[in-house]
């Protein structure tokens, strides 16, 4: 009966090895859905990274539509934020960032665009990895970026 019980918790142990790979983040816009693995992850030292140039989710997105956002506890349990971009009405491409979440603070995030004709072209959850240093050229914060995973907007 022992002999049984360790080779299940074993069996089990090596289960959960091998099916914990990188975090996914979901992206929802409207009834569509996408969840994806990250298009860039590194270490917590930020020195072993790994790229995967098909890791993106891939929307439609209508002009002034909300995309929800929802990241795992890997993700939640650091810093993390949202860069995006997008074209105005007056066809001007603009960038913009959401409040960086401190650790455990949140696991989700709605991306709204600040005017109701802006087009999101794409948006991108950084999962932050040291703290912020100051740029020696422009004195602003720049935060290492140590995981990313990305939605390429579709009209």
């Amino acid at each position: 009966m022992r002999r049984s019980l360790l080779v299940l918790l074993g069996t089990l142990f090596l289960l959960a090895g091998c099916g914990s790979g990188n975090p996914q983040v979901t992206w929802t816009v409207g009834d569509q859905e996408s969840t994806v693995g990250p298009a860039q992850f590194c270490d917590i030292k930020l020195r072993d990274c790994t790229n995967d140039e098909q890791a993106k989710a891939d929307l439609a997105v209508p002009a002034g539509a909300a995309v929800e956002i929802s990241v795992p506890s890997e993700v939640s349990e650091a810093p993390w934020s949202v860069v995006f971009a997008y074209v105005g009405p007056n066809g001007a491409q603009t960038t913009g960032r959401s409040p960086v979440f401190a650790p455990a603070a949140q696991e989700s995030y709605t991306l709204t665009l600040p005017e109701p004709g802006d087009i999101l072209q794409t948006a991108q959850v950084q999962l932050l990895g040291v703290a912020p240093v100051a740029n020696p050229d422009s004195g602003e914060l720049e935060f290492p970026t140590r995981a990313t995973w990305l939605l390429v907007a579709r009209q």
